[in-house]
């Protein structure tokens, strides 16, 4: 197992994970007012669950109570001239007004999404590799800061618009699981934006930027690609990219318990360990976490055991194949295989936050 006892933000004592759960209770019992930040937030309760958070990026809001650092950077068009866009208070809310004001009258791009972790596992413009991209030296185009605005907490926000071409990496991590070391992740996806490009995703790729061969990615997948596996209805389904293969249950191709999902606000959840690995879902914005698949390693060669190497990817394919569409809002990577307990109490506070 890696060990997460460097982070910053981790809490020296571990609770159960009925603790986890006690502590979204307790959130949601006396839901904060939207200019107050929750005593719990996402990576809080994962570290209380024994899974603590190894990588957590937000443009919208702070994954620890007491982050109060910069959630994301951006760089505008009519100088170059870049700013670090924080919090309305620790463990709060985007400043998005600080953006507004920046960006005025000129274009501005999104060029860092910071680690809240304290890992420093921070991503940036995605380099060429098994694919280019259209930006200069091969690179992938940055999201544009004002393409994907939303309201958390009854507070302005920007996610990430990721259209054709955009991507995000960090091929040099720090905490992230390799081989086939237990780890989770979730992400707060735009359920209504996608397409049947490769890859939309968000999780442990290769670090090198290419296609290194079965089971050396472990990544959250969303859209509605058919080309490998697919669900039940037209899509977009939630799926996992192992690389070589976007699995929906056990088998390759179709998985019946893998159904259409839509949610304007959608959470998604991969995660695996050895011989093990689940997908789970939700409305971001209301209700309970639901387990696509909960089983062995897929049916095909190569998946068991994994060869995960540790990279971090946002928008793109391990290899940077980038033709996939689609919006983050909010993800994490864990040290672990969270509990199913420590999810739905995950999926309680994101539902807390508010995005509307």
């Amino acid at each position: 197992m890696i060990v997460g006892s460097g982070l910053r933000h981790v809490k020296k004592t571990m609770l159960s994970a009925g603790a986890a759960v006690a502590l979204a209770a307790g959130l949601l019992a006396g839901v904060p007012a939207p200019s107050q930040a929750a005593a719990s937030q996402a990576c809080d309760i994962y570290a209380a669950g024994g899974t603590p958070c190894v990588a957590a990026h937000s443009t919208t809001r702070a994954l620890y109570a007491s982050y109060n650092g910069s959630l994301y950077q951006v760089r505008r068009s009519s100088d170059n001239a870049t700013q670090n866009i924080g919090l309305l208070s620790a463990g709060g809310y985007a400043n998005a007004a600080a953006q507004d004001s920046f960006c005025a009258r000129t274009t501005c791009v999104i060029t860092v999404i910071y680690d809240q972790s304290g890992r420093g596992n921070h991503l940036t413009q995605a380099p060429p590799g098994g694919f280019s991209g259209p930006a200069a030296g091969g690179y992938d185009n940055l999201a544009v800061a004002t393409a994907a605005p939303t309201m958390v907490g009854g507070h302005k926000a920007y996610g990430v618009f990721v259209a054709p071409g955009t991507g995000y990496r960090n091929n040099n991590t720090n905490g992230i699981a390799r081989g086939d070391q237990p780890e989770g992740m979730y992400a707060v996806f735009d359920g209504t934006h996608y397409n049947g490009g490769c890859c939309f995703d968000y999780g442990n790729a290769e670090t090198n930027s290419r296609d290194n061969g079965n089971g050396t990615m472990e990544a959250i997948y969303f859209g509605n690609i058919k080309v490998w596996g697919y669900g039940t209805g037209n899509g977009p389904w939630v799926m996992a990219d192992l690389e070589n293969g976007l699995f929906s249950g056990v088998n390759p191709g179709y998985n019946a318990g893998n159904p259409t999902v839509s949610h304007r606000y959608l959470t998604a959840i991969v995660k695996g360990e050895p011989n093990h690995w689940s997908i789970r879902a939700g409305n971001a914005q209301s209700g309970n976490l639901s387990t696509y698949y909960n089983g062995a390693r897929p049916n095909a060669a190569g998946y068991n055991p994994m060869k995960k190497e540790g990279a971090i990817i946002l928008g793109i394919g391990g290899d940077n194949s980038n033709d996939s569409a689609g919006t983050f809002y909010e993800g994490v990577m864990t040290s672990g295989y969270p509990t199913d307990a420590t999810e739905n109490a995950v999926q309680a506070n994101i539902v807390a936050a508010g995005y509307k």
